[in-house]
């Protein structure tokens, strides 16, 4: 045995089946070749995202029965924001009921027309929630960042020297804040470094432009602080997650990841005026500050889930989980993200499927295949979901990154559930030009991947 069992036992199970082939097809045609629209009680092993499909603890279950649904100062919020700001530090903390709402109410404030927010990687909800204000989401991830091949243990590094020559080329005027996404989901689940943390920070302050964390997988990235950074590993998680935030201005997240509830998120700031403006903009779109948008059950189970995101056990399980499930695949030959990320595997696309030019969709196509071929769905993280028209040629613009991401839920699947979906793409590895590639029919202008269709190439 490579790792720990699950610290924990099975005490409530839920029947999935299998539907026969036929049935699977079927489905993909009424879907339109988007695993996004496929009944998820027609999915064997769901592996679509780690977001909102964790289960939860019976601690977890307990503080809902504990639920005040008060309109205004329901006591989970106070137990909530005071959980929130011992983790983070962050005085300021607003409830909301997703992360991208979060997003929302930040870039509405900040971002105006023409204006820039550097990042490693932005994710798809977070890039559209700057485009669809005006801005433009500038990825600077480091180099090895863009490799798959490369084993650097900190490929969501942002490029330092890239950001210091950004700032001073924009200048404040045109930078209204700088994000850090941690870990680094749309480069393959990759972690930052806290000294990259701190060195951005210092960027950021130095050219007077505030600088915030995605901290949707915080845990996870202060794990692999202490399994891969000098001079970290005598340290405890708590800490070293304190010296993440502490470097930052604020933070939005989406508790439906480390969080390990269903529903929720948050933004924490440092800065009162912009708490005051953010607030007023909430009660607008989302509630009254003491819930934005949550049920006081939903504030009660996101305050506990963030203490055992925290749990080293937990993190040692569940980050294990996922590279042991990496290194089978590897053995095998699939290619994927080096090394493994912390709540995924990324399977390279382009590499997997090299007869498929970029305008069919590979990564798209492998997610469609891994569905028809044994009922596992994925999410392509390539160019539908990041690919676009270049406004002055007209022309397709593709993605460095042809990617199907298999995102592992917390705390739901055995590692046999893992060895199916690993026995299932070694067989398609070994039958990959049988994969055909797909045409799109219809994409909408604002995060196609959720809602686009498709018909396979003949």
């Amino acid at each position: 045995m490579q790792h720990q069992p699950e610290p924990w036992r099975v005490k409530v199970v839920e029947p999935i089946h299998l539907p026969d082939r036929d049935t699977r097809l079927k489905r993909l045609e009424e879907a339109g070749y988007n695993v996004f629209a496929i009944p998820a009680e027609d999915v064997y092993i769901d592996l679509l995202t780690d977001s909102g499909t964790a289960a939860m603890s019976q601690n977890q279950w307990a503080g809902i029965m504990l639920g005040d649904e008060s309109y205004a100062g329901a006591r989970n919020f106070y137990h909530f924001r005071d959980t929130v700001q011992q983790i983070t530090g962050l005085p300021f903390i607003i409830p909301t009921h997703q992360g991208r709402v979060a997003e929302n109410l930040l870039f509405s404030t900040l971002v105006k027309p023409g204006m820039k927010i550097p990042s490693n990687n932005h994710f798809d909800t977070t890039r559209a929630n700057i485009e669809v204000h005006g801005g433009e989401a500038v990825d600077l991830v480091i180099p090895e960042g863009r490799r798959p091949e490369s084993d650097h243990p900190f490929k969501g590094n942002i490029d330092l020297d890239r950001l210091d020559a950004f700032l001073a080329e924009n200048g404040r005027d045109h930078v209204p804040i700088a994000m850090l996404t941690i870990t680094n989901n749309s480069g393959g689940g990759q972690p930052v470094s806290l000294a990259n943390i701190r060195g951005m920070s210092e960027i950021c302050h130095r050219h007077g432009v505030p600088f915030f964390l995605d901290a949707c997988r915080f845990a996870e990235n202060a794990w692999f602080i202490k399994q891969r950074e000098p001079g970290q590993a005598h340290r405890a998680i708590q800490d070293i997650a304190a010296d993440m935030f502490n470097a930052a201005d604020g933070c939005t997240m989406s508790a439906k990841k480390d969080g390990l509830a269903n529903i929720g998120g948050f933004i924490g700031m440092r800065d009162q005026t912009l708490f005051e403006n953010l607030k007023n903009m909430l009660i607008l779109i989302e509630g009254f500050p003491t819930y934005g948008g949550l049920a006081g059950r939903d504030l009660e189970a996101v305050a506990r889930g963030l203490v055992e995101a925290l749990d080293e056990r937990y993190l040692a399980f569940r980050v294990g989980q996922v590279q042991a499930f990496w290194q089978r695949l590897d053995r095998a030959g699939i290619p994927m993200i080096r090394p493994a990320g912390g709540h995924a595997v990324y399977i390279d696309a382009k590499s997997f499927l090299p007869h498929i030019p970029p305008e069919q969709f590979p990564a798209q196509s492998l997610t469609v295949a891994l569905y028809l071929e044994g009922g596992v769905r994925g999410v392509e993280i390539g160019g539908v979901m990041f690919g676009k028209t270049d406004p002055e040629t007209g022309e397709p613009v593709w993605p460095e990154l042809e990617l199907v991401r298999l995102a592992i839920p917390r705390r739901v699947y055995t590692n046999t559930h893992l060895e199916y979906v690993a026995d299932v793409l070694e067989k398609m590895y070994r039958n990959r030009e049988s994969v055909t590639g797909l045409r799109m029919v219809y994409g909408a202008e604002v995060l196609r991947h959720f809602t686009a269709r498709f018909t396979p190439v003949a």
